[in-house]
């Protein structure tokens, strides 16, 4: 207990007696949901731990009182936050001294990769900064006991569990005079989804997991055991931590190749005025073909517009191969420039009614989230800036836009804001058939409304016709 004494926590005690002690490291999107699902459980307590800045602090004091910080759909996160908090199994803190007491260290931290661009926004070298992610292992090689399990769960190159992760926890236990013998690693990738399925995104989903060893195996299927529905949810066991790291690669790699092929007919549907609603919706008829794409701005998040990137970094640094994955990579460029053709699909009409004053309604990467990273409308907007527009925000979700560091977002009143045309940037359910969103869409004075990502019904439609223009991105007919 001398050591829990250390973290400036609540004066209240916290009983550790007989729990198995579970660390987060890492409080964004997916280690603060990853946290709640582990504290569930009133044998487990359930310590969160992220870096000493303002942004993570604040973060931490809103968990602390259970605030979630992030908007979402989901209400099953806010009653379970709550839960946690009253049980007193649940704690969050910036210092490194629950490492030294955990069972289960669960890593939930960001590996960067930085694009290098060309005026095009077409990306044409990339980085992958190890910095931060390796002091992240460091610390937690410096002051672990030396039977934990560390279950790796970021998105990393395939091989960094063995050749990277192994190594630091290796050397850092022999610098402490400690055994290695008896340390667990292991890689199991998320899926998580941060809309109205967060929490069940961890909890009613498939995983796949995979350790350095036996022991390290069998130690991570009891742990996911007991925060996954198993019986509904089956895990799926891999030979090594590289082929799990591979799969979540290759799966994100596939979806990102499926847009970036959209993104070909999309262009192709408004050359020769084709509506390719329909015809996707066609085609979905086919079991095989349920999972072809629709049109949008771009894609975004933190996953699929840099994976393949990843892969293609592990196979020249870690595996020392000069092979190229040219397809995927492909796929990223492709996607890459989607911003830029819908800045010049909806320039030609802004242009043409002589619009300057926009209001962009959406800027998270995806509908019902409030994630911001990598969102294809960040590279939109600046497209919009730089041509001098006067553009309004609105998104329900987003607070604060910290790419563009622009406020109170969600506050706006989007009907009452002053402008001349509306572009949809985001699929958010709150502008899909909402009657109240059209109603006051309706009211206001003739409009150009932009539809880059497919909200708009047939019969939304056609009551807006009466009164604005409309165009929607893969519909050639309007």
């Amino acid at each position: 207990m001398k050591l829990i004494k250390k973290i400036k926590i609540d004066k209240k005690n916290f009983n550790l007696n007989n729990k198995n002690i579970i660390v987060i490291q890492g409080l964004g999107f997916v280690g603060s949901v990853m946290s709640l699902v582990c504290a569930i459980s009133t044998k487990n307590f359930v310590f969160g731990i992220d870096l000493p800045k303002y942004q993570t602090k604040k973060k931490i004091n809103l968990l602390n009182k259970g605030k979630f910080p992030f908007k979402s759909e989901d209400l099953k996160i806010q009653k379970i936050l709550k839960k946690v908090v009253k049980q007193k199994n649940y704690f969050n803190t910036s210092s490194v001294i629950p490492y030294s007491i955990a069972n289960i260290i669960v890593i939930d931290i960001n590996l960067d990769v930085k694009k290098k661009n060309n005026k095009l926004n077409q990306f044409i070298d990339f980085d992958v900064n190890l910095k931060n992610f390796k002091e992240s292992i460091v610390q937690i090689g410096r002051y672990c006991r030396e039977d934990v399990l560390i279950i790796l769960e970021s998105t990393v190159p395939p091989g960094t569990t063995e050749k990277i992760v192994k190594p630091i926890i290796y050397e850092e236990l022999k610098n402490r005079g400690l055994k290695t013998s008896k340390i667990k690693i292991s890689h199991s990738y998320e899926r998580v989804m941060p809309g109205k399925n967060y929490i069940d995104s961890i909890k009613n989903y498939y995983r796949v997991y995979s350790g350095i060893d036996k022991k390290s195996a069998i130690s991570t299927k009891k742990f996911l055991s007991t925060i996954i529905n198993v019986k509904k949810y089956p895990l799926t066991e891999l030979n090594t931590p590289t082929e799990s790291e591979i799969a979540k690669i290759l799966e994100n790699s596939y979806r990102a190749t499926n847009i970036a092929f959209m993104v070909e007919w999309t262009k192709f549907s408004e050359i020769t005025r084709a509506n390719i609603y329909n015809i996707v919706k066609a085609i979905r008829r086919r079991e095989t073909h349920k999972n072809i794409m629709l049109p949008g701005i771009g894609v975004g998040g933190y996953c699929l517009p840099k994976d393949p990137l990843l892969a293609q970094w592990s196979l020249k640094n870690l595996f020392k191969s000069n092979e190229k994955l040219n397809f995927s990579l492909k796929s990223i460029k492709t996607n890459d420039q989607m911003p830029l053709y819908a800045y010049k699909f909806s320039i030609k009409i802004l242009k043409k009614f002589k619009i300057k004053k926009i209001t962009l309604m959406g800027c998270a990467y995806t509908g019902d989230v409030g994630d911001t990273r990598y969102s294809p409308v960040e590279y939109f907007y600046k497209f919009l800036k730089k041509n001098n527009y006067l553009i309004n925000i609105y998104d329900p979700y987003v607070d604060y836009w910290k790419e563009n560091k622009i406020t109170s977002i969600s506050k706006n009143k989007f009907y009452e804001l002053d402008c001349d045309a509306i572009i949809l940037c985001t699929g958010h359910q709150k502008f899909k058939g909402n009657r109240y969103f059209l109603k006051k869409i309706i009211e206001k004075k003739n409009l150009v409304i932009i539809d880059l990502v497919g909200i708009l019904k047939e019969n939304e439609i056609n009551k807006l016709k009466k009164k604005h223009h409309i165009k929607v991105l893969g519909r050639g007919d309007i």
